[in-house]
């Protein structure tokens, strides 16, 4: 119903300013959950940081930033949500306007920074959907005037274990001054101590991932994942928004200051992932996101190394639809290749994207 209905739908909310179509997406959700999708084809399962998802596909942080429609997106047939980014303090984000669409380019420019109502106020709706079904995962950041970010995320990990299935430690947004700083070597290794440290103290040990940018240099790369890898992570998602500006765009706002994210974005991201993927060496999974607009930028996260798979950007253009075309076009792909599982195709070809380079 929804997929007849969409063309219409995308030109109304095309014909606004993309923050302000967002939120009318989020208060829609609140109030007229769609019908829930259809039981997975059990082929589509993975089994990833210890949870069982019911298939690859799920949504970005940044989507549902206070914990406001988890379960409507669930019912939308996605294999898992993230929530975030929560930062301790309530936080308004900078000045408006701050989300731009490319339009041409299928693109997403948003310089948010963070806003968000903060823990407390998470914490009450997180509580209330406490034993619903869904793999449900929070993404932590740090306030932009915290005086111990790293403290930000242990307090983050302390608030959410209780609750969520899985963290996400979000150093990786271009959009709060110095947080990519905390990639490097020696911020990192004090972060994570105390962010992991609050996991392994707590009653329940939740899995925590660690979302990268996707302008590393490969040398910040190799310390972030050995680094990551040595105090005990669970896993990477590879890639938040890029700064980086392609030569070949073609949108007016191509030129806005922030975070590039959709189309544009997909091939810097894979190859940083398909990087990330060599580095890991199978030890933890990772999960692929950044450009994902259809079932073939699905396919080539997977075969860079992605256990999982997550989309954003890619909905503002192609609608809630784009959920079970991905799905359709995996299992048609497991289906040409007599697999019973995603499994076998991860990590397939990480080695040739590694090597084709981010592109412009």
């Amino acid at each position: 119903m929804i997929g007849a209905a969409w063309p219409f739908l995308r030109g109304v909310l095309h014909g606004m300013d993309a923050e302000r179509a967002h939120d009318l997406t989020l208060a829609a959700l609140e109030k007229f959950p769609l019908p829930r999708a259809m039981p997975d084809d059990a082929r589509l399962a993975v089994g990833a940081f210890g949870l069982n998802f019911p298939n690859p596909v799920g949504i970005a942080a940044g989507f549902d930033k206070n914990v406001r429609v988890p379960d409507a997106l669930l019912g939308l047939g996605f294999g898992f949500v993230e929530a975030g980014s929560l930062t301790p303090l309530p936080q308004a984000g900078n000045p408006k306007p701050r989300v731009f669409r490319l339009p041409e380019d299928e693109g997403v420019v948003n310089r948010l920074g963070f806003n968000n109502d903060g823990h407390e106020a998470a914490l009450a709706r997180v509580r209330a959907r406490v034993g619903r079904p869904g793999i449900f995962g929070i993404n932590i950041g740090a306030n932009k005037d915290a005086a111990d970010r790293a403290e930000d995320y242990a307090k983050g990990v302390r608030v959410f274990a209780p609750y969520a299935d899985y963290l996400t430690i979000n150093i990786s947004s271009p959009n709060t001054p110095g947080l990519r700083d905390l990639q490097a070597r020696s911020a990192l290794d004090d972060l994570l101590a105390r962010a992991l440290g609050a996991r392994d103290d707590a009653a329940v040990r939740r899995p925590v991932l660690l979302k990268l940018a996707p302008d590393l240099a490969l040398d910040d790369l190799d310390d972030a994942v050995q680094v990551a890898l040595s105090r005990g992570i669970d896993g990477f998602i590879v890639s938040n928004t890029t700064l980086a500006r392609p030569a070949n765009l073609r949108s007016a706002a191509k030129t806005e200051t922030g975070g590039l994210s959709g189309a544009p974005l997909l091939r810097r991201a894979t190859w940083m992932l398909a990087q990330t993927a060599l580095r890991v060496e199978g030890k933890v999974p990772l999960v692929g996101v950044g450009g994902i607009a259809s079932a073939e930028g699905a396919l080539a996260k997977v075969r860079a190394g992605a256990s999982l798979i997550q989309i954003y950007s890619g909905l503002t253009y192609k609608g809630p639809g784009l959920v079970s075309e991905i799905k359709s076009g995996l299992l048609a792909e497991l289906l040409r290749e007599k697999l019973d599982s995603v499994a076998p195709l991860v990590g397939r070809d990480m080695a040739a994207i590694a090597a084709d380079g981010p592109g412009e």
